[in-house]
């Protein structure tokens, strides 16, 4: 297993935690140096705070260690294309490169609905790899929301 693959591992075990609280399954790990520095996993319906997405929660956390809100050289892996917050939070945190997992069609903003990262001129570029885990990272997130549906037709 190359080291892609070790961290993207890492970041769906971030995603297990939020399908365990019955959030989105997305989780995200920053790496520095070969080592993470920072992990986070949604947390959108339990804070009842629509910016606690699993990236938002690794940048947040990853500033702190760091003592700099610039994450230069610094990695993300996260199981799912990002929003339009989250690349933002990522162009403004300077984030070197990011390995993304399964595709959002509904909301991604890295290619799949728009791509912030290439198709706009901003003062920073962030390399992009897709595809790593791809099916584990899809499969989470397809059977939590079968799982979620199963859930409310119990409580109907």
């Amino acid at each position: 297993m190359d080291s892609k693959e070790k961290f993207m591992k890492e970041a769906l075990k971030e995603a297990k935690k939020a399908y365990e609280k019955l959030e989105v399954p997305v989780g995200a790990v920053i790496v520095k140096d070969g080592k993470i520095i920072a992990r986070g996993h949604n947390l959108k319906e339990t804070k009842k705070d629509t910016t606690r997405h699993a990236e938002m929660i690794a940048i947040e956390k990853a500033s702190k260690k760091l003592g700099a809100w610039r994450l230069l050289d610094c990695e993300m892996y996260v199981t799912l294309e990002p929003c339009s917050m989250c690349a933002g939070a990522m162009i403004n945190s300077r984030i070197k490169k990011l390995y993304i997992g399964a595709l959002d069609e509904k909301t991604g903003a890295v290619g799949s609905v728009l791509n912030l990262l290439e198709d706009y001129k901003f003062n920073h570029n962030i390399e992009v790899e897709k595809g790593i885990l791809k099916e584990d990272c899809e499969k989470i997130l397809k059977d939590f929301f079968k799982d979620l549906r199963k859930i409310k037709n119990e409580n109907k």
